[in-house]
């Protein structure tokens, strides 16, 4: 995705979840240099921590909040670090928008001495999402297409690979897509949708012809019919995964 064309709007709606937050930042271990490639507005970079962060986009550079050192402007697949010069690297929802993310994820093993955690997500999960599945059905082949297999991932970093589940709380401040399973609504709201890469390169008229639909299933109650159920449970696995790597 373009971020300079569509990164407006990130840093008001995608906050960094505290407890997602508090897995990312657990799975970095004892790390005291981080690198975080893909590094956007900055959610999720840990405090009391040395980051080195690096985005090609201006626009998502500039909504980095004060208190965070300003970003590097990189790309992924050339990192101007050295062999192991940081501790541990990070990719938050990132690697996905990424021009070659083998290339990249290899970048990410090059320059870490010790873990390096990629938040993405598995898209052998895509089908049970049912903003995507019963609205809009075109953003499944574009995800199977832009994410990388879980497979591909842990090969690309090597080491030892862990793939560890975040589940979404149903209250979820970060604004991504599968943030609101239980709050369809939301999606109604255009500045929502504004900061969801989902959303952007459809065909002319999907987004339109999708909210038309949802609006009308809320307000028939059909929505509430088929998940309703969801609306009083507290998480939810939406295939959103922690794939970890360590070279111990």
């Amino acid at each position: 995705m373009d971020y300079d064309q569509h990164g407006h709007g990130y840093s008001v709606h995608r906050r960094p979840d505290p407890r997602i937050a508090s897995r990312i930042h657990a799975a970095l271990g004892d790390a005291r240099t981080v690198a975080n490639v893909g590094a956007g507005t900055g959610s999720y970079e840990p405090d009391g921590r040395h980051v080195l962060a690096f985005e090609p986009s201006q626009v998502m550079r500039a909504q980095r909040p004060a208190r965070l050192a300003p970003a590097i402007s990189a790309q992924a697949e050339s990192l101007p670090l050295d062999d192991k010069s940081v501790d541990a690297a990070m990719a938050i929802l990132t690697v996905h928008h990424w021009a070659d993310p083998v290339a990249g994820l290899r970048q990410l093993r090059r320059i870490a001495r010790g873990a390096v955690v990629v938040f993405t997500l598995d898209v052998r999960m895509l089908p049970r999402n049912w903003l995507l599945a019963e609205y809009v059905p075109e953003v499944i082949d574009i995800d199977r297409r832009c994410f990388p297999a879980i497979e591909v991932i842990a090969a690309s970093l090597g080491g030892t690979v862990s793939v560890e589940p975040v589940p979404v709380p149903s209250d979820c401040s970060d604004g991504f897509v599968e943030a609101y399973w239980a709050r369809p609504e939301a999606f109604l709201d255009d500045d929502v949708r504004a900061a969801q890469a989902t959303w952007k390169g459809l065909p002319s008229g999907v987004e339109s012809r999708a909210i038309r639909m949802l609006a009308a299933d809320l307000a028939s109650g059909t929505w509430d019919e088929r998940h309703g159920h969801l609306r009083g449970q507290s998480s939810y696995d939406a295939g959103l995964v922690l794939v970890v790597s360590r070279t111990e």
